[in-house]
């Protein structure tokens, strides 16, 4: 995708819907972190593919390893953001390493479809999923938009059962856990 943003559509669904599976900071940042590969090739003016390395599934598998190390060290910092939002998760290695692979391959495999210079089976110069049609690449924004309203429709949903929860039991009031 040529505007990272549109990644946390899909992001924000998958995470809210498979909560308990799910680390929700890890999969946002997952879904959005391999762009900084174009970004820099952008503003360094580098002489290298957009989409490089980083978006194949080898080279986002290393990224995610390295994320995985990072939110692990780093994660509790988010639970603030995540109590604000009335969200409650457990913290595991293992969902962070699910979370932040499952994330980054779900990118590689938006972004394949639309961009020739990706090369997702690298080191295989091939891309097998992309397709030379300008209205692929509407479709997938009109369904990462559709995705985020999705997300917004599965919070509301939760947040009206939260509540329901805390009239029956008023000392479940924190937060809606993942279940």
């Amino acid at each position: 995708m040529p505007f990272t943003p549109f990644h946390f559509g899909p992001g924000l669904l998958i995470s809210l819907t498979f909560l308990s599976f799910i680390d929700i900071p890890t999969f946002l940042i997952a879904s959005v972190i391999i762009d900084v590969e174009p970004f820099l090739v952008l503003v360094f003016q580098l002489n290298y593919p957009l989409h490089g390395f980083f978006h194949s599934f080898l080279g986002g598998f290393i990224v995610a390893v390295l994320l995985t190390m990072v939110m692990s060290k780093i994660r509790r910092y988010f639970n603030p953001l995540l109590t604000f939002f009335k969200i409650e998760q457990s913290i595991s290695f293992k969902k962070i390493l699910f979370s932040s692979t499952c994330a980054i391959f779900l990118h590689i495999l938006l972004d394949s479809p639309i961009y020739l210079d990706i090369k997702p089976f690298f080191p295989l110069e091939i891309n097998p999923f992309y397709r030379s049609t300008i209205w692929l690449g509407l479709i997938e924004y009109l369904i990462c938009m559709w995705c985020f309203v999705g997300a917004t429709l599965v919070y509301i949903i939760r947040l009206l059962q939260h509540k329901i929860k805390i009239k029956k039991n008023p000392k479940n009031a924190q937060s809606f856990r993942a279940t």
